[in-house]
């Protein structure tokens, strides 16, 4: 059995952030479970291009408020406590933190590794 806390993970090398983001990562792929799983914070007022080409995701948003939009089609979904959106298909999109930081659950299939930030595409790498 593996019992961890949020605050333990926040205070280790599980939590990684970059300017519009925090990510704990309390399960990882060295846990074997088959899937990853983050506590993700999006900062208030910022945006952040994603694709995850190499993943699936699913977020539930807990905390917070902001938009989700799919840039293919240019759909804006609104984003708050109590809302899941699914990355099923790859969607190439834009995460923006509204006016308060929005606290995310996520799931990712592969399970990341630990370290991924966005590269210059905004894909987190296969490992």
């Amino acid at each position: 059995m593996i019992v961890r806390t949020l605050k333990e993970c926040e205070n280790s090398e599980r939590c990684v952030a970059t300017d519009t983001w925090q990510s704990v990562r309390m399960i990882l792929k060295d846990d074997k479970m088959g899937f990853s799983f983050n506590i993700t914070t999006i900062f208030a007022n910022t945006e952040t291009p994603i694709h995850y080409q190499n993943h699936l995701e699913s977020v539930y948003c807990i905390s917070g408020n902001g938009e989700i939009e799919t840039v293919n089609d240019g759909k804006i979904y609104k984003l708050e406590a109590g809302t899941i959106y699914l990355l099923d298909k790859h969607d190439k999109h834009l995460l923006r933190g509204g006016s308060e930081d929005m606290q995310m659950a996520c799931v990712f299939n592969p399970p990341l590794s630990g370290k991924e930030v966005h590269d210059e595409n905004g894909v987190y790498p296969i490992d």
